[in-house]
């Protein structure tokens, strides 16, 4: 509890100090582009005395010191008009607006806008106006917040996924860790059901009945041992995917609703490929539950493998509710599920077992609201 609190202490001090240094970072750029402002307009209105000094200086004035005052703007645009509002000089403006007269005009009223504008006085009735806008790196500094922020918010995206994707991990090795001990917890109950078997088959039990039952027992051993594997590099094995798939299937069909009806095709020849025997019967058992899942315990159900030469494909068929075209991808997310109850865990697994393990790829091949759907696995064979 101390170190929790001290976490979110130190995280909230950081938090306190990193929009302490925005604000001041953001406030000593108003305050420089406000000193720049001041500073141009200084210049502004210097320049503005020496064209008014310019306009009244006589035939034997030395006029050569104000040119070369006049000589020093070369960054700040400058509209010059009379009194009446005819242009009287324009200076750095763009050429492509001053041969535009429709450009021109806009832009005279924007600069108008931009600050307020220096009366030369030339005679006592008559007036003219000088009028500016903000220099090139005045503009630059002006949005310079909005670039600071936008690269404030960038980084605070990566910082919460760097943060989201590390409480991720952490929880993934709990549920790992779970996991493992859930199966360490399984197999002591598994080897007195083991023991209690034997019993029965010294007593005379009915043989079909202790089948069924050692069926059941080594298919808890099974999920015990997918469990165990969480986590940990799986051993692969070079094995017929043709009779692991037909176990599996078989299986599965026996503890199925007979209102499915079930459908097996596959070569008749072995297949090979590197699997993990465990994973792989977790993958067809998703595979077709998710199948009976969605046809609500009704209907027909295929499972094919086809032989392409390099590939392996296993292929499950519904007639279920099928799936909309762009959840093809959704369904493979981890949460993503359509049911009531349920994590949304089991495509996510399977999608886990057969491209990260397996080297595999699965995906919907195809797929049609109410008429049903096809997944399809597919194996480099060995």
């Amino acid at each position: 509890m101390q170190f929790s609190n001290n976490r979110n202490f130190t995280r909230g001090f950081i938090i306190l100090a990193s929009f302490l240094i925005v604000v001041l970072i953001l406030w000593n750029t108003y305050y420089l582009f406000q000193v720049f402002k001041y500073e141009e307009r200084n210049k502004m209105e210097i320049w503005a005395d020496s064209l008014e000094e310019l306009n009244k200086a006589e035939s034997n004035t030395d006029v050569e010191f104000l040119r070369r005052i006049m000589s020093k703007n070369t960054t700040i645009p400058t509209v010059w008009t009379d009194s009446e509002g005819n242009l009287k000089d324009i200076s750095n403006v763009s050429e492509e607006i001053v041969k535009d007269s429709v450009r021109l005009q806009k832009y005279i009223e924007d600069i108008k806008r931009e600050n307020n504008f220096i009366v030369m006085d030339l005679s006592p009735t008559e007036h003219q106006f000088v009028y500016y806008g903000n220099s090139f790196l005045l503009n630059q500094l002006k949005y310079f917040p909005i670039a600071l922020i936008l690269i404030i918010v960038l980084f605070g995206a990566v910082v919460f996924n760097f943060y989201r994707a590390s409480k991720m991990a952490t929880q993934n090795k709990l549920w790992a860790g779970m996991a493992k001990e859930t199966a360490h917890q399984i197999g002591t109950p598994l080897s007195s059901l083991l023991g209690w078997i034997e019993i029965m088959k010294i007593d005379n039990v009915d043989e079909t009945t202790v089948t069924e039952v050692e069926k059941d027992v080594s298919r808890l051993q099974t999920i015990a041992d997918r469990f165990s594997k969480i986590g940990s590099e799986p051993v692969l094995e070079k094995l017929d995917i043709v009779a692991e798939t037909e176990h599996s299937f078989e299986y599965l069909r026996s503890r199925t609703s007979s209102q499915v009806e079930f459908l097996f095709k596959a070569p008749t020849y072995p297949v090979y490929v590197m699997l993990n025997r465990e994973l792989h019967s977790w993958t067809v058992e998703n595979l077709v539950k998710n199948a009976v899942d969605a046809m609500k315990g009704k209907g027909s159900l295929k499972v094919i493998l086809e032989d392409t030469g390099e590939l392996i494909k296993i292929q499950v068929t519904d007639t279920g509710k099928g799936i909309a075209k762009n959840r093809f991808k959704k369904v493979f997310e981890p949460g993503f599920t359509t049911k009531k109850r349920g994590w949304g865990l089991g495509l996510s697994l399977t999608k886990r077992i057969v491209e990260e393990y397996h080297k595999g790829k699965i995906k919907v091949k195809e797929s049609e609201i109410g008429v049903g759907t096809t997944m399809q696995a597919s194996y480099h064979k060995a």
